[in-house]
């Protein structure tokens, strides 16, 4: 990602740190720490955090940074409870302002038809990255609302367990007991990860998490997981019973 690009599509850590309720200075030391963390892990501060400096009323220069949608996420992680919750929406909120004041040329305004087909391309991977990201934070914003509520009981939960660990209780494959929910209504598949309908996305029924991963380019990006709380492992016994579809030790005793 360019200057420009960062510019775009960031915000003052200044204005984060109004957001966290924190002082800029010590948010300050937060990003750096982060910054040294991922250095040492080969991933690009720059996805994240980008140095950059502004003007003070005594017109002197001072450190700040260039906070990303990933940045806010990150530091959004390190957050708890409601603090965390507020914070998330506000960010979200944040860029999606940005967003639609984001002045660009679209690409049917382009004359040169290899150009315009190289800008509509980019434009539907830009629409195509937002619609997941969207779909993604819904979910959060939904886990996060139990979390606020419950003060974090339900997602610190050690007993989270995948579909697959799941699915074996029944005798299934992830991937079996991943289609069965999608055809009883409870969730839809985008860009590789289960997300939860709305009807259940803030019942404290998942949790996502962001794992490192390697492209198979080698370039290292992030992608996003779903696990079930043992909350949710109970919804999908009831939901399952109900539709006649028992756990393995349960089929037995019914034969």
């Amino acid at each position: 990602m360019n200057e420009l690009q960062i510019k775009n599509h960031s915000i003052d850590s200044r204005e984060v740190a109004e957001m966290v309720e924190k002082q800029h200075k010590n948010l300050l030391a937060d990003i750096r720490n982060y910054n040294e963390f991922l250095t040492g892990s080969n991933v690009s501060p720059l996805d994240f955090f980008a140095e950059s400096t502004y003007i003070d009323a005594k017109g002197e220069s001072r450190p700040n940074y260039q906070v990303t949608k990933k940045g806010c996420e990150f530091i959004a992680h390190k957050l708890t409870g409601q603090k965390g919750a507020v914070f998330t929406a506000k960010y979200i909120n944040r860029f999606h302002e940005m967003e639609s004041n984001l002045i660009k040329l679209d690409s049917y305004m382009i004359a040169d038809p290899i150009e315009r087909a190289k800008a509509w391309i980019v434009e539907q991977e830009e629409r195509q990255t937002l619609q997941l990201e969207n779909s993604q934070q819904k979910q959060i914003i939904g886990e996060l609302k139990p979390k606020a509520d419950y003060m974090d009981t339900i997602l610190k939960n050690p007993g989270l367990v995948t579909i697959t660990q799941i699915a074996k209780d029944y005798g299934m494959s992830g991937q079996e007991m991943n289609e069965l929910l999608h055809s009883l209504g409870v969730q839809y598949k985008q860009s590789g990860q289960w997300l939860l309908y709305k009807e259940y996305h803030d019942k404290g029924y998942t949790h996502s998490h962001t794992i490192n991963i390697t492209r198979s380019d080698g370039r290292p990006d992030v992608k996003m997981n779903t696990k079930w709380t043992q909350k949710g492992r109970m919804f999908i016994y009831s939901l399952l019973k109900r539709n006649n579809v028992l756990p393995v030790i349960e089929q037995k005793k019914v034969g």
